[in-house]
């Protein structure tokens, strides 16, 4: 398959996307205002398991209708929550994600975000938060596998949380749901489907909710990610949902390069089935090209070789070059780990106002 608009249609194909999904039996659930957001619990049936709870959140002195952000929260090798790893909710920072925001810089960056004037929505996916996996699930379905002894270390150090999941505490919950990643991804292609194709879906569906709320946000919208939000951030936007802009944050790099060493650490969403045979990983966000695009690189990333990184922005910089675009898409480097602190966000947010603002048509 050759790269450029022409993978559009058949990406979600090559990762067994299931189609047609739209927010089911959708409402509000409660409403606040705190520290200058104003904020929605809402929720709403993907047609299966339990309903995907999302926080909308906008400025509290905002009159009307706003440009559109999917804030997508990552993977963190931490599945108990979602959304509240990337925003704060009514009760403000969950105590819970302390370890998880050091890599945000210690800041809520969906809450920032909409302080910057859009209407961000922040939903839970497929695994995470709201749409987990009950522990005696987990618990039940990895205990089964007996064959696989590696795994019993690790069921043991969780086993005093079986009773109750709320009180397992976020360590004991997310080791166990690590394992079972693989498990689902199994599962998955029994159906017909993938993980990355799961996830994509629900977030299409939330894309759509977002759409759908005229009297939050009206005009283009823009998803971003970090890490496993970054892949989120990809896959939603090549997939034929309507996103005008696309931020990936610390999950971008040619797969060739990561072959030796930097493939274990990484969660299915990047390694969807028939993908590389067919596409590289830059070649998914490529598929919108010269859509708006914005990569943000940390050279020493651990989880991403540099090589790997350097090779994807010459394919990404070239394509849009060829297309007569290439101020349509915007690479930013940093030095340092794998994150996105606040330096990294205010520069991702102000060039994502840059995009929204020419895709609006304003002069």
């Amino acid at each position: 398959m050759a790269p450029g608009a022409r993978t559009r249609p058949g990406l979600p194909d090559l990762i067994r996307m299931p189609r047609g999904g739209r927010p089911l039996d959708a409402r509000v659930e409660r409403t606040w205002e705190r520290d200058g957001v104003a904020g929605e619990e809402v929720s709403w049936s993907v047609g299966f398991g339990p309903r995907t709870r999302a926080w909308l959140l906008r400025p509290a002195a905002a009159t009307g209708p706003l440009p559109g952000a999917l804030a997508l929260h990552g993977h963190d090798d931490f599945k108990l929550l979602g959304k509240e790893k990337i925003a704060d909710g009514p009760d403000g920072t969950c105590e819970e994600v302390g370890p998880v925001r050091a890599a945000y810089g210690d800041r809520a960056f969906a809450n920032a975000l909409a302080l910057q004037g859009f209407a961000v929505l922040v939903p839970d996916v497929f695994l995470w938060g709201s749409r987990r996996f009950d522990y005696e699930a987990i618990d039940a379905s990895l205990r089964s596998a007996s064959h696989l002894e590696w795994l019993r270390p690790h069921l043991e150090a969780a086993s005093d949380a079986r009773p109750d999941e709320a009180r397992a505490g976020a360590g004991s919950y997310n080791r166990v749901a690590a394992l079972h990643e693989d498990i689902v991804e199994r599962l998955c292609r029994v159906l017909g489907t993938s993980l990355a194709g799961v996830v994509a879906y629900e977030d299409a569906i939330a894309l759509d909710y977002l759409r759908s709320r005229t009297d939050r946000c009206l005009g283009p919208v823009a998803a971003i990610g970090c890490s496993g939000g970054g892949a989120r951030a990809a896959l939603v936007g090549a997939t034929g949902a309507s996103v005008d802009v696309v931020a990936v944050v610390a999950m971008m790099s040619c797969y060739r390069p990561m072959v030796e060493g930097h493939v274990a650490t990484h969660t299915w969403m990047l390694f969807p089935p028939n993908l590389a045979p067919e596409l590289d990983w830059p070649d998914v966000v490529l598929s919108r090209a010269p859509a708006p695009l914005l990569v943000q690189y940390v050279l020493d990333d651990e989880l991403f070789p540099e090589d790997g990184m350097r090779a994807a922005d010459r394919m990404l910089a070239d394509r849009y070059g060829a297309l007569g675009r290439p101020e349509a898409y915007a690479a930013q480097f940093y030095d340092g780990g794998h994150r996105f602190d606040r330096t990294m966000q205010d520069a991702a947010f102000e060039q994502i106002g840059v995009f929204l603002h020419r895709a609006a048509g304003a002069p």
